[in-house]
């Protein structure tokens, strides 16, 4: 057809097209719902990721390559053995009080992304405002991560491989007292809590103090005993691209191993008690030009994954935060494994991480999607249509071949000033290894979409269209676990001179989540651009290349529900039925226990956003976005809103209104001068929301109310110090929560009621959940093939409440004692030190949420850092058979700048600590 063209151009790169020495020719294109459009033309606000910057980390998936790429993209990470590590992913911030995870999709179909390596990525798509989500339908109101799988290429012919080995490191792993300072620590604590009695006497204090008596009076390291200080782990992959006239494909073959912590782990004949992961994908895409008018793509890809842990999955950290060294000896003196009426011997992570066998697990998956595309222009000139189906099937099994063991401990007396054994404490039962196995869980998903599009363009005016209808089932365990989601949808973009644009959305949606007679809704959306660049007006800024002002609103609807048929009336059991002649009761009647929901519909989503997106001076990419939105008909338990007087369990209602507003500021510089190509850029997300209604009860103050506030605020007491002695005490206001002695915590008098309890609680710091400021900033350089980059991300006004056990609450219930505690601790001689007095009983005036718990969990880390040779290409010409190779030393989460200090402020609980690495790899094209 004349002056027929489709509508994909360049993509300029910009922040949130984020890249090192990225060049801004370099053809690219958005995807929003299948659609590919040119982002100079979109209406939309779209951060897009390369694939080449996710291979920089040498991750296991794509969610770990995340972090600081991505404007408005929040990647928190997670603790976790290698296996089970995975990010906490948002998109502009907190949204809603109900879910605000956003819709994650590998090629247009939701799935799960963890799955995908970030080798098999050509690019990811975060997609943020109304105009680029409305086609999701119900799913796509929080974002959506879109992730594009590289493809073949026409008449060519690729293989590459690489090959990284990484080695890992427990950073900031918790340090825990030795046995003589913890007796000394629990007789101080004892006599803090008015017991006159030592734990531990002088002769079993020395005893702990020289290590004479080892057997009895135990000085155990738990993580020197049960881990080892560094981890190995490989990547392999082997990738093969190209093509011929009509026919192209991409195959890749990744393969990664991993081995963990664990120390000693080959103690045992026949196999092995690492925790222990590996992983094989295999993706094929193919495209296929069947006639000059009908072409096919095929997308397979299948996983295989295998994990293995000691014991019965035991929780070896959980046990180490929990057990003194003073607990047990590892082994008793005759090889039984440690453990007494205290501290069980199933409390023993050296037994479980070597006595306890293991557990095995696998997961296998398979993603397959077909599409059909038919040019109708025979019919219609610029009319196509597309047929798409697609079935994904994920299963879990898991084989338990864990094993009990005997374990005990000598019963000691003291006797002429040394101990002896008096008897032996044994329990638990040596078992042979169980043979049990089982699928432990399974997912099937089935998607199909017929679509109907038209294209026109002139001189002045270009016009795009497209009809979709989608349908999609999702089942997960079978019975009550079957979701069908149906969508009708209608685009629309209209361009006029190539400098104004406007994309109209519409879909209706239908969810079976949903009540009776109100499972549809309608979402429209409108968005708005004008490239100001090629006005007349503009053409003396010289300076400017490139300037687009675009503009988006619109109304996004949700089916989040509460719980299953939350509309319904819930019954539960009641009073007997009598029926025999001794009125014995044989059948239960029911009663009425919870209302049903009035007025059902669904959570909405109305979306505004203002962007601006430019190119200056050659070389500096700026992306701007400004952004607010209103969550409202959030489905919120009501019982603040209704008394108890009613009888009944309070109902659900959609009343619940979140709004959110922020602002995102992307930076972007390239140049070569010279034989040098830099590149230097950042990321700045302000995220900032706040709870209009949410239903809150009746607050007897003010201070009280969280409604007003901002999604997951802490609340809590202000702590004013410590009380130094009874005279403090008796001349400070009470405290209700239990009887304080000297170095208790005090707290402020909020409310001004004369008294302090749970009614002086307020907010105090920030969200504990995501933090409001999200940035990174990177940096890289070439020089004759010799390069490095680096990516260093933030973040600000991000709370931590510090109430890990034995770090921060210590020697309660009988559970060890952090070295940082035990060396800041108040005591008579240091009033001022930094936490309250030891206690051995539950105190619940000290642990309260309060700000001496609160912290700073803001930091700064250097994510990522790469050193790499480029080999001549000279060189590689001599070898006949490599057309490129790049050799390179990597690091990653080398540096961590923070308030937290003694532990990594992602991850500061009864937990994995975090990982750092170094990897050595290399890249070879042939």
């Amino acid at each position: 057809m004349k002056n027929k063209k489709i509508l994909v151009m360049t993509l300029w790169a910009s922040l949130s097209i984020y890249g090192y020495a990225q060049e801004t020719d370099k053809a690219k294109t958005v995807n929003i719902a299948g659609i590919e459009q040119d982002i100079k033309e979109s209406t939309a606000s779209i951060s897009v990721i390369t694939g080449e910057d996710l291979t920089k980390r040498s991750a296991k998936n794509v969610t770990n390559s995340l972090y600081g790429h991505g404007l408005g993209l929040t990647t928190l990470q997670n603790s976790g053995s290698y296996a089970t590590q995975e990010p906490t992913l948002y998109v502009r911030g907190l949204q809603t009080l109900s879910s605000s995870t956003p819709l994650t999709l590998v090629d247009g179909i939701e799935r799960d992304i963890t799955l995908i390596t970030p080798e098999e990525v050509e690019s990811v798509q975060v997609l943020k405002d109304a105009a680029a989500v409305a086609l999701y339908g119900y799913k796509g109101a929080n974002g959506v991560i879109n992730i594009i799988t590289k493809r073949g290429q026409y008449n060519s012919r690729e293989i590459k491989f690489s090959y990284d080995h990484i080695i890992n490191w427990e950073a900031r792993r918790p340090d825990f007292v030795d046995g003589y300072t913890y007796a000394q620590a629990v007789n101080e604590a004892l006599a803090n809590d008015g017991v006159r009695k030592p734990r531990y006497h002088e002769l079993e204090l020395e005893a702990f103090k020289s290590g004479e008596y080892p057997y009895y009076y135990p000085n155990v390291n738990w993580i020197d005993e049960v881990f080892k200080n560094t981890a190995a782990t490989n990547l392999y992959n082997i990738s093969f691209r190209g093509g011929g006239t009509k026919f192209r494909y991409y195959t890749l073959l990744n393969l990664i191993t991993d081995k963990g912590f664990i120390n000693n782990a080959n103690m045992n004949d026949g196999y092995s008690t690492q925790n222990k992961y590996s992983k094989a994908n295999l993706r094929t895409n193919l495209d296929i030009d069947l006639t000059s008018t009908t072409k096919m793509t095929v997308n397979l890809l299948g996983t295989l994954a295998e994990t293995s842990k000691p014991g019965d999955n035991a929780d070896l950290w959980s046990m180490i935060y929990t057990l003194p060294a003073t607990a047990f000896p590892v082994q008793t003196e005759n090889g039984l494994w440690g453990g007494n009426t205290t501290w069980a011997g199933t409390l023993n992570p050296v037994a479980q991480s070597q006595a306890a066998a293991y557990t095995k697990g696998h997961n296998r998956s398979l993603y397959a999607d077909m599409t059909l595309k038919q040019d109708l222009s025979s019919v219609l000139p610029g009319l196509g249509a597309t047929l798409q189906l697609a079935f994904d099937n994920w299963a879990a099994y898991v084989e338990n071949h864990s094993k009990t063991y005997r374990y005990g401990s000598d019963n000691v007396v003291w006797k002429s000033g040394a101990p002896f054994s008096e008897s032996q404490y044994i329990a638990g039962t040596e078992s042979p290894m169980n043979t049990g196995s089982e699928v432990s869980e399974w997912k099937r998903n089935f998607n199909s979409m017929l679509g109907l599009d038209y294209q026109y363009s002139s001189d002045n005016h270009s016009v795009y269209t497209q009809l979709m209808w989608n349908h999609e089932y999702r089942n997960r365990n079978d019975a009550n676990n079957t979701w069908f989601r149906e969508n009708f949808t209608s685009y629309t973009h209209y361009g006029y001179k190539g400098r104004y644009f406007a994309d109209l959305s519409m879909a209706v949606s239908s969810s079976n989540k949903l009540a009776p007679g109100h499972k549809w809704a309608f979402s429209p959306t409108l968005g708005l651009a004008w490239v100001v660049s090629k006005e007349k007006f503009m053409e003396k800024a010289n300076f400017i290349d490139f300037l687009k002002l675009r503009a988006s609103a619109g109304l996004i609807n949700i089916d989040n529900i509460p719980e299953e048929a939350y509309w319904q009336e819930i019954y539960t059991g009641g009073s007997n039925y009598f029926f025999d002649s001794s009125y014995g009761g044989t059948m239960s009647s029911y009663k009425l226990s919870k209302l049903a929901a009035l007025n059902s519909t669904h959570e909405k989503a109305y979306k505004y956003n203002a962007g601006i997106d430019a190119t200056l001076w050659g070389g500096l990419d700026i992306t701007l976005d400004g952004y607010y939105q209103r969550r409202s008909d959030i489905w919120v338990s009501t019982k603040g809103k209704y008394s108890a007087v009613i009888g009944f369990e309070s109902p659900y209602e959609n009343g619940g209104i979140v709004d959110s507003w922020g602002m995102e500021l992307g930076l972007n510089y390239n140049k070569k001068i010279g034989e040098v190509t830099f590149n230097v850029g950042g990321n700045f997300t302000l995220a900032k929301n706040k709870i209009v209604e949410q239903f809150e009860e009746p607050r007897l103050y003010a201070n009280l109310e969280t409604t007003g506030k901002s999604l997951s605020q802490v609340m809590g007491l202000e702590a004013i110090g410590f009380f130094k002695d009874q005279e403090d005490i008796d001349n400070s206001l009470v405290q209700t929560f239990n009887v304080v002695k000297p170095g208790d915590i005090k707290y402020r008098d909020v409310n001004g009621d004369k008294k302090i309890d749970s009614n002086d609680k307020t907010a105090i710091g920030y969200s504990t959940a995501a933090p409001e400021i999200y940035y990174s900033f990177h940096l890289g350089a070439e020089w004759k093939g010799l390069g490095f980059n680096a990516m260093f991300q933030g973040t600000g006004r991000y709370s931590a409440v510090l109430n890990t056990q034995s770090v921060y609450w210590p020697l309660v219930n009988d559970v060890t004692i952090s070295q940082h505690y035990y060396d800041n601790r108040w005591t008579p001689e240091t009033p001022d030190a930094k936490y309250p007095r030891l206690t051995t009983q539950s105190n619940n005036n000290n642990f309260q949420t309060n700000t001496l718990w609160l912290e700073d969990r803001s930091f700064l880390k250097l994510r990522n850092v790469e050193l790499y040779y480029k080999l001549p290409e000279r060189w590689m010409k001599r070898t006949k058979f490599m057309s490129n190779a790049k050799i390179y030393v990597r690091g990653n989460d080398l540096l961590c700048f923070d308030h937290i200090k003694i532990a990594d402020p992602e991850s500061y609980g009864v937990k994995n600590p975090l990982t750092r690495s170094v990897i050595a790899g290399l890249t070879i094209g042939f």
